[in-house]
């Protein structure tokens, strides 16, 4: 068996996620900060009239902050029936993993990166780490 998944980089690491809840990607769009919101909570974006939430993965992640002059890009995700938008470094590709490429997440990787991962996919020339959208966006 295989899998496809929508792939993209968060402070150099390949992340990946399930292509059946991927609605489509996009570059930067404006923001309206959410007074009061967590750190995670990016803001709002308005998408052709719909109105998401943002989610800074770098912050549920435990990763260190973008630096200001990068443009982050979207994931815009369905949870729930949702659309929301994730907010990442930069979008890879489409591509087919193969299940007996999957592994439990590394012992290297600690704290929340741990837990909102469902596995890692050993490929040729590095680590796909393949994220579960909905304790992405729950937590």
């Amino acid at each position: 068996m295989s899998t496809r998944l929508v792939t993209f980089t968060l402070d150099g690491r390949l992340y990946g996620v399930d292509v059946n809840a991927v609605q489509e990607v996009l570059r930067g769009q404006p923001q309206t900060r959410i007074p009061l919101a967590p750190d995670s909570v990016s803001g709002l974006i308005n998408l052709r009239g719909q109105v998401l939430s943002a989610i800074e993965l770098r912050a549920q992640l435990g990763l260190p902050d973008r630096a200001e002059d990068h443009e982050h890009m979207l994931v815009v995700v369905r949870v729930g029936g949702e659309p929301i938008a994730l907010l990442v470094d930069s979008i890879g590709a489409v591509i087919d993993v193969d299940d007996a490429q999957f592994e439990q997440p590394p012992d290297t990787l600690a704290g929340p990166s741990r837990e909102l991962l469902i596995g890692a996919y050993k490929l040729d020339d590095r680590l796909l780490l393949a994220l579960d959208v909905d304790r992405a966006v729950a937590a």
